[in-house]
């Protein structure tokens, strides 16, 4: 199928992934081991014990002011129940960026096509990592579409009102009502048809 055939059935789908610079930042291992030892509620002192390195000594790697030996590292790990490569591993950050996007009812992005209505929400929002729509099936039979349609990612597809029928290249067709749904790989062919007496309306979301 061609490119400008599958724009007609569906909406572009460019789900990019934000690109940022990361900065690495030198290894601190003093600090990571004091975190391990925290999370596990550990003061110095039962850190020594169960390591078998004096407080002084563990004092000393968490401060920076020594590097501990590949013998003392096997006793952290042990001790702290750990594997080796987690004492290097810095802790994982989450980022905040407070992006929001309201789209009001019958508000969204309108786009129509020969086999759906489709209505495109948050799109005041770039490099998303979904793409979420609302969608009015106007398609009755599988001959309504010239081939399968797929695309990269994965899709998450419920049934708002009617009935339709989801088909899909490697499983049998199965019919979704009102409240019904299902998850899919998109690189699958996939289409769906209304088989109720009105349209079927569905809200899709697809993610990279």
């Amino acid at each position: 199928m061609s490119e400008d055939a599958q724009q007609d059935i569906y909406p572009s789908m460019t789900v990019a992934r934000e690109r940022e610079s990361t900065k690495i930042e030198p290894l601190q291992l003093g600090k990571r081991l004091k975190e391990i030892r925290m999370s596990h509620g550990l003061t110095l002192e039962e850190a020594s014990k169960r390591t078998g390195l004096a407080r002084s000594t563990l004092s000393k790697i968490e401060n920076e002011q020594i590097s501990p030996t590949f013998q003392a590292m096997q006793k952290l790990a042990g001790g702290l129940n750990v594997d080796m490569p987690q004492l290097f591993a810095p802790p994982r950050q989450t980022r905040t960026t407070g992006r929001r996007d309201v789209t009001l009812a019958e508000q969204g992005k309108p786009h129509p096509t020969s086999t759906y209505e489709h209505e495109l929400l948050a799109t005041q929002l770039t490099n998303k990592k979904m793409m979420p729509f609302k969608s009015q099936i106007r398609a009755r039979h599988f001959s309504d579409y010239p081939d399968w349609i797929r695309h990269d990612g994965e899709e998450f597809l419920l049934v708002l009102n009617g009935e339709i029928t989801f088909f899909s290249e490697f499983y049998e067709p199965v019919n979704l009502t009102e409240g019904d749904s299902v998850y899919y790989d998109a690189n699958m062919g996939h289409m769906l048809i209304s088989v109720s007496e009105k349209d079927a309306n569905i809200l899709w979301v697809t993610a990279s």
